[in-house]
């Protein structure tokens, strides 16, 4: 008689050979057509040989329809930014320069040049003028010819004004012209009609002691009229008895001017600047100025 145990073992072991059974039948390959590849191929053949090399193509030209094709923009070629240069300055108008290769017209250089326009203590600040060059300069690498034109800038001005001040006009010279080419420079006026300046005013005459002594004038002739008056009284019988009034006032009157003329003269004004185009002045760098 057959336990359970032994019915267990049976029907494991029938389990594991169909297991078996079907492993045996998925090994059944399908080859066929590894063999159509030896009837046309001899594979001892391919290892020995080399295989040959590819047919060269001719390329056929590439013709741009230009009709057909999208336009393209076209873009502006990039260039580089130039390399900054050594020793470069930054002026007033702009201008770079390397002062290794510039041309240099010295410190102190004076010109004699005379005016293009006329100059007076009305010209307002800021107003432009100019000068042209009387005479040539001569320096090293540079010749500065007559006729080379300075641009100038009011700087200061003023009308005369009381207590005897005269007018005032303050020119500073910024640009030189050399060459067809405009050069930053310094300059200030040393002389105006050879009589020398100072500190670069045109000033008016200060009139102050003019005035006092206008105003100790003023009164003098009054104390001469009011004596004048006096002696002709003094010829007439009934008038010599006033002659004398008119010669007391006239002292009067003459010696308050006498005495308050230093603050009488302070209401009188000074003298005015008006130099006519044409005239003769002198000019000195402050600065070098750089020709490149």
């Amino acid at each position: 008689m057959f336990s359970i145990k032994n019915l267990k073992n049976l029907f494991i072991c029938f389990v594991i050979m169909q297991i078996f059974a079907l492993m045996s039948y998925s090994l059944d390959f399908d080859t066929s057509v590894d063999e159509e590849i030896r009837k046309h191929y001899d594979p001892s053949k391919l290892e020995n040989e080399t295989l040959p090399q590819p047919p060269k193509i001719k390329s056929s030209p590439v013709v741009n329809d230009s009709s057909n094709s999208p336009a393209v923009p076209k873009t502006p070629p990039v260039t580089s930014p130039s390399k900054p240069q050594l020793g470069i300055k930054k002026l007033p108008n702009d201008y770079k320069f390397d002062k290794s290769t510039a041309i240099r017209i010295k410190k102190g250089t004076k010109f004699t040049v005379k005016s293009n326009t006329a100059i007076s203590d009305a010209s307002r600040t800021g107003s432009s003028m100019s000068f042209s060059s009387l005479k040539t300069v001569n320096q090293r690498y540079v010749t500065v010819p007559a006729g080379t034109l300075f641009k100038a800038v009011v700087s200061d001005s003023h009308l005369p004004q009381f207590s005897g001040n005269g007018g005032l006009i303050e020119i500073n010279i910024n640009e030189i012209c050399l060459n067809g080419r405009t050069y930053p420079a310094e300059a200030k006026i040393t002389k105006v009609n050879r009589k020398k300046i100072f500190v670069n005013n045109i000033k008016g005459k200060r009139q102050y002691w003019k005035g006092v002594s206008k105003q100790v004038g003023k009164g003098e002739n009054f104390y001469k009229k009011s004596r004048r008056v006096s002696s002709k009284l003094a010829d007439n019988p009934i008038g010599i008895i006033i002659s004398p009034i008119p010669a007391v006032a006239g002292m009067a009157v003459y010696a308050v001017n006498l005495v308050g003329s230093p603050v009488l003269g302070l209401w009188s004004k000074g003298g005015r600047i008006s130099i006519p185009a044409g005239t003769q002045f002198e000019i000195k760098l402050l600065n070098d100025v750089y020709l490149y």
